[in-house]
C-alpha cells in the first residue's frame, strides 16, 4: 500500500470512530510506529486531522472530549511527575481548589498524610480520595454531574466559587497556547473553571505537555491569567520560554 493510500485509509478510521491511535494503526497496516506518526503529521498538516497524545482525532472535533479511564491512563507518568512539582505550591495551612482532571486527581493522591488544608472541588473522584484524609478539611461543590469527568457543573457550582477565596487554584485544561488561551471542550465545564479562577489568589495549572498547541470548543481564560505552569520535559525550552515571556512562570517536571 502506497502512502497516500495509507493515509487515506486512516483519515476514514478516524472520522468513523472520532480517534486513532498509533500503535493500533501501526499493527493494522503492518508498519513502524514511525511511519505512522509521519502519516499522521501529512494529515494534520493537510487540516484533516488534529494530532493529540498517541494518535489524531479528526479536524473540526473540538468538542472531542476522552473519557475519565482513558484519561488516567495517558501519559501517566507525565502526570505524576507533574502532579509531584504541584506538592512544592501547596500553601501551609491554607485554602485550595482543585480542579476536575486526571493529573488534580493525581496531586491529590499525593497530598502528605500531614497536609493541613481546607480542600475544596467539585470533582467526585477527587472528593473521594480526600474523603478520609485527616487533615483535609473538605468541601464538595454540588451541581449537575457530568457523566465523562464526574465534575459538578451549572448555577450550584457557580454560586459556590463565588462565595469563596482561595490561596491557590490547581487548574486543568485539554490544551492550552498563548494564541488560543485555556480551553476545553465542554462549556459548562468551562463557566465552573472560569469561576474557579476567579475565587483563587494564585492560579497553577497542571497540564502534561500533548495538550500545548490543542484548541478546544470552549474558552475559559487566557495564559496570562495562570500564574505557574507544571508541565512535564515534553514542553521544549523554546515554547515555555515563550510563555514565561508572556509572565507565566513554567517547571517542566
Amino acid at each position: 500500500m502506497y502512502a497516500p493510500e495509507r493515509q487515506q485509509e486512516i483519515l476514514r478510521l478516524a472520522r468513523d470512530g472520532g480517534r486513532v491511535d498509533v500503535v493500533s494503526l501501526a499493527e493494522e497496516f503492518q508498519v513502524t510506529a514511525e511511519t505512522i506518526r509521519r502519516d499522521l503529521k501529512a494529515l494534520d498538516r493537510a487540516g484533516l486531522v488534529r494530532r493529540v497524545h498517541g494518535g489524531a482525532i479528526p479536524a473540526g472535533r473540538l468538542d472531542f472530549e476522552p473519557d475519565l479511564a482513558e484519561r488516567e491512563t495517558t501519559a501517566a507518568d507525565e502526570k505524576d511527575r507533574i502532579a509531584r512539582a504541584a506538592l512544592a505550591e501547596l500553601p501551609a495551612d491554607g485554602a485550595v481548589i482543585v480542579d476536575a482532571g486526571s493529573t488534580a486527581a493525581r496531586l491529590a493522591g499525593f497530598l502528605p498524610v500531614e497536609a493541613s488544608l481546607t480542600v475544596v472541588t467539585h470533582s467526585l473522584p477527587i472528593a473521594a480520595r480526600l474523603a478520609d484524609h485527616p487533615g483535609i478539611q473538605l468541601h464538595l461543590v454540588g451541581g449537575r454531574v457530568r457523566h465523562r469527568t464526574r465534575a459538578a457543573v451549572d448555577a450550584w457550582a457557580l454560586r459556590a466559587y463565588a462565595e469563596i477565596r482561595a490561596d491557590v487554584l490547581f487548574v486543568a485544561a485539554n490544551g492550552f497556547s498563548a494564541e488560543h488561551g485555556l480551553t476545553t471542550p465542554d462549556l459548562a465545564e468551562a463557566a465552573v473553571k472560569r469561576a474557579a479562577i476567579a475565587a483563587a489568589r494564585r492560579v497553577v495549572l497542571l497540564a502534561d505537555s500533548s495538550k500545548h498547541g490543542q484548541e478546544h470548543f470552549a474558552r475559559f481564560g487566557d495564559l496570562g491569567d495562570v500564574d505557574l505552569l507544571i508541565t512535564d520535559s515534553g514542553l521544549n525550552p523554546q515554547d515555555a520560554a515563550a510563555i514565561e515571556r508572556g509572565g507565566t512562570e513554567v517547571v517542566r517536571a
